[in-house]
């Protein structure tokens, strides 16, 4: 006890120091300085791009990863918001103009970006190298100072991202700090001046918990039982090939994935058996052999995923390795909505499998869950995915294929009500971790009297005034 006792006074001290020192830069506008902000960035790309074969050892060491996968979904996104950030930060950091309200005549009006501070980033196991990095750029480009924390559960990843990020970044301007629970908790007890969660539903409402006495702004990038709506008027063959890559890369630990299918009955029977082929294909028939099939990050999630498969019927899969942490793509057949693998998202390489007949259905099945963070319709009736794009909520979507809305900067990328607070990516990044100031520059060549006291009649020119101008 007397231990644990030193041991979490000595990271509460080294956290108060690192903020502190944090903050001492933070107020020299050393970190507002675009051209120096651009250099780190650059070196940051070039750094990536020198380890790159570190990058693929380390995430194969946490995941048994391909390293086609690692470049698709770690390597090169974090090297094209590098990229889009290096080629529009001049553009983003500078004050817009806006149209000038004309009761404010005459004046110039702007928007102003300045960065909040001190953030605070969490980053999940699940990709763990591109979900660090990814919010660290934006941070970094609108002028803060940055705090990582990235998963315990992926060790040789972490201590990568550590070694990469303090190869670029001064501790004064970024400082990796390692650990588990116990540190997070620390860090979060910490004052910041914005925070940035990537991770569960459950850890999300704990870290909103740990903002609000002191109102500190964040993001809050979670998860969800994404649906995916199929109708009647698609080839089952290409919808089972785009889902097969969508549920089962990273194999299926993917906040986006498709969580559950909700098939018309019509071609329900072909659909699966398409699904099945495609997986073949995709696998082989043994996907434990396959070296583009990962593993699921440690022995207590394969312990959560495979107790969802005991009251479920598997028509294909199921098959797991407790000690290679391995359990195959995995199709379940009409699972009741109270079982276990429909009551919380997924987070695996399981896929059930529901029907329907009606729209009224659709909606009896949607209405068990929130509003989920990812939302997928595969048909050729336009006026169907509208309905249903205007009908339910969610964070983001994708018709006629799964996740491939993440892959755009200039889509907004997050969440709404239990799915997430706030999006990113791009632009949108870079407006994330700024605060935004009005200003109104008053001209003083013309002084209207109307606004000035005495008040005598000028209520109506007033009124005349707001209707001219509304």
């Amino acid at each position: 006890m007397e231990r644990m006792y030193e041991k979490n006074r000595r990271i509460i001290m080294e956290a108060k120091l690192i903020i502190e020192n944090q903050r001492q830069y933070f107020q020299t506008r050393a970190t507002r300085d675009i051209e120096l902000l651009k250099g780190r960035l650059i070196k940051l790309r070039v750094e990536i791009l020198n380890r790159e074969n570190a990058i693929y050892e380390a995430l194969y060491k946490d995941f048994k990863k391909s390293k086609f996968e690692t470049y698709f979904s770690e390597i090169g996104i974090v090297i094209s918001e590098i990229d889009a950030t290096l080629k529009h930060i001049n553009t983003w950091s500078k004050p817009k103009k806006v149209r000038a309200s004309g009761l404010n005549f005459p004046s110039r009006d702007y928007i102003y970006s300045e960065p909040y501070g001190c953030v605070l980033v969490i980053a999940p196991w699940n990709y763990p190298f591109q979900l660090a990095i990814a919010p660290v750029i934006s941070a970094i480009a609108a002028g803060n100072t940055v705090v990582l924390k990235p998963s315990e559960h992926t060790r040789h990843t972490s201590q990568l991202l550590d070694d990469i990020l303090t190869a670029v970044f001064p501790t004064e301007h970024l400082t990796v700090i390692q650990g588990g629970v116990t540190e997070t908790t620390l860090l979060l007890k910490e004052r910041w001046d914005y925070i940035f969660f990537t991770g569960s539903v459950a850890v999300g409402k704990i870290v909103a918990k740990a903002a609000a006495p002191f109102l500190t702004p964040l993001t809050l990038e979670l998860g969800g039982k994404n649906p995916c709506i199929i109708d009647s008027t698609m080839s089952t063959q290409l919808i089972a090939k785009r889902l097969v890559w969508g549920k089962f890369v990273n194999a299926g630990q993917t906040c986006i994935a498709p969580d559950y299918l909700l098939v018309h009955t019509s071609i329900k029977a072909q659909l699966i058996s398409d699904l099945k082929l495609e997986i073949i294909k995709a696998y082989g028939e043994n996907p434990q052999e396959s070296e583009d099939y990962p593993r699921i990050v440690n022995s207590k999630n394969l312990a959560r995923l495979t107790n969802m498969l005991q009251d479920s019927e598997v028509v294909f899969g199921g098959v797991f390795d407790t000690d290679d942490c391995y359990l195959a793509p995995t199709l379940i057949d009409e699972p009741a909505l109270d079982s276990e693998v429909m009551k919380d998202e997924i987070f695996g390489p399981i896929l059930p499998i529901l029907s329907y007949e009606t729209e009224k259905d659709i909606h009896s099945v949607l209405s068990h869950y929130d509003k989920p963070l990812g939302f997928y319709v595969f048909s050729n009736n336009t006026t169907f995915y509208k309905k249903m794009i205007e009908t339910f909520s969610f964070g983001g979507g994708t018709i006629n294929d799964t996740m491939i809305h993440f892959g755009n900067p200039n889509l907004p990328f997050g969440g709404v009500g239990e799915s997430g607070i706030g999006a990113y990516h791009g632009r949108l990044g870079f407006d994330t971790f700024s605060h935004k100031k009005g200003i109104v520059i008053k001209g003083n060549w013309l002084d209207i009297p109307l606004r000035y006291a005495p008040y005598t009649n000028k209520l109506n020119a007033l009124k005349k005034l707001f209707k001219f101008f509304g």
